[in-house]
């Protein structure tokens, strides 16, 4: 039994970035905002009466490779339009260390992708400081602030959660929805895309902070979001204990999901466990994609075929992903709704050729098991590759894969992620279905 899902939208593997830069554009505020004042002057002394006891505390991180972050306490205030973040009267204050820029986006080793986010500067005022005046709060909120990006690869759903959803929920889970998110390179299309993630962090709107005006004030702030590894938690890392078990749950309720685990379904009854085949179209494609969904129901699995049109309204393929047991795909971003599979759901990857095994494996194999699902792979050979159709036998790219990826990550891209279709040997592949029908099933 095959079933067909139907939806508008697009799944594509963003692996290159638009060299853009993001400019910011100062523009006036709305609200009368004095930035410097004389020193030792009468408004100078009037602006500075509520700043003159020490009460705020600034602490940052450069240290990872990853990402930067600033956690900050006290007396904080945000002016969006000009990406100006106020640790006011700071106790730690140093004059070295007044001044610290984060781009607020966890891929910190990507000099291309951080060009695109844009720069928020901090700055710290001292105690009693006349020299720089801090700007006046014209909204104050007794809450934390966490500012993060909508920049670099967040059209891809493999970047999206690896990049934001699942930082934004290690650093603002613990607030239980009383925390204001504020993105830069705000993209009001992706913001409405996942809202459903976003309303179950923060119970307020987003803040497109490029054009707010305001000169928001909070009792405490993270600027920048942690990253620990691929789509993966480390707990030991996080203030409350975060697993990745948890962080699915958190997408089950965010989405309303049924099912939170998989039971075996009986063979005898003639019951059939679903599997949702997550299909390509453009690299990577399944030349006999018929062929094998035939031979898939044929082991007595029930079949949700999801091209890319299928899986752009994420609430609605969250849902077909759940009602699933397994879910089989190529390497790719679509893989990365494994996270809406019930616990103890299988992931099947199949590997394209090229020396892919390890690359694949780090994205979508190693960090199965955290996530409560079980992972099983299919590597393609050399015959079941379209390159066979491109290249001689003894070329490199059957001889010695390795020796593309030694000449960067360009001619891999172009060779074995964008160059290649695959057709799946029938009779091998249903072997490893069949011991994954087996482990779904029961008498």
């Amino acid at each position: 039994m095959v079933q067909k899902v139907s939806s508008l939208g697009l799944d594509r593997a963003r692996w290159h970035q638009q060299q853009t830069l993001y400019g910011a554009k100062l523009e006036d505020s709305n609200q009368p905002i004095q930035i410097l004042a004389m020193s030792g002057s009468k408004d100078s002394r009037l602006i500075n009466s509520d700043v003159a006891a020490p009460r705020s505390k600034l602490s940052c991180n450069f240290s990872s490779s990853k990402m930067d972050t600033c956690a900050m306490e006290g007396d904080i205030r945000i002016h969006g339009r000009t990406a100006m973040v106020y640790v006011v009267a700071s106790s730690d204050y140093r004059a070295e260390n007044a001044t610290n820029v984060i781009r607020p986006y966890p891929r910190k080793w990507e000099q291309a992708t951080m060009e695109r986010v844009r720069e928020i500067t901090i700055r710290s005022t001292a105690p009693g400081a006349t020299e720089i005046i801090p700007l006046r709060c014209t909204m104050t909120r007794d809450m934390p602030a966490v500012v993060f990006s909508t920049g670099g690869y967040s059209v891809n759903f493999f970047h999206t959660m690896n990049d934001i959803i699942i930082p934004l929920y290690i650093t603002a889970r613990e607030f239980g929805g009383r925390v204001q998110l504020l993105a830069a390179n705000y993209d009001y299309k992706w913001t409405a895309k996942y809202q459903s993630m976003l309303a179950a962090l923060s119970m307020y709107p987003v803040v497109d902070l490029d054009a707010d005006a305001a000169v928001r004030c909070f009792s405490s702030a993270r600027v920048g979001v942690e990253s620990h590894k691929v789509l993966g938690i480390n707990p030991g890392l996080t203030r409350n204990g975060y697993t990745m078990v948890g962080f699915l749950d958190f997408l089950r309720s965010a989405y309303s999901l049924q099912r939170h685990e998989v039971t075996p379904v009986s063979r005898s009854a003639g019951q059939r466990p679903r599997v949702v085949m997550v299909l390509r179209r453009k690299s990577r494609a399944l030349t006999n994609e018929a062929e094998v969904v035939a031979a898939v129901t044929e082991l007595g699995f029930e079949v949700v075929a999801a091209g890319p049109e299928d899986v752009s309204d994420v609430a609605r393929f969250a849902a077909v992903v759940n009602s699933c047991d397994v879910m089989v795909g190529v390497h790719g971003a679509g893989l990365t709704n494994m996270v809406f599979l019930p616990h103890n759901g299988t992931v099947v990857q199949i590997i394209p050729w090229g020396g892919m095994k390890w690359p694949c494996w780090y994205d979508y194999g190693e960090p199965v098991p955290a996530m409560g699902l079980r992972y099983v792979e299919y590597e393609v050979t050399a015959n079941e590759t379209t390159l066979k159709d491109r290249y001689a036998r003894d070329h490199p790219v059957f001889t010695d894969p390795v020796s593309i990826h030694r000449q960067g990550f360009n001619q891999l891209w172009s060779t074995f992620l964008n160059g290649q279709n695959i057709t799946l040997d029938i009779h091998r592949f249903k072997g490893v279905m069949q011991e994954v029908y087996m482990s779904v099933t029961a008498t």
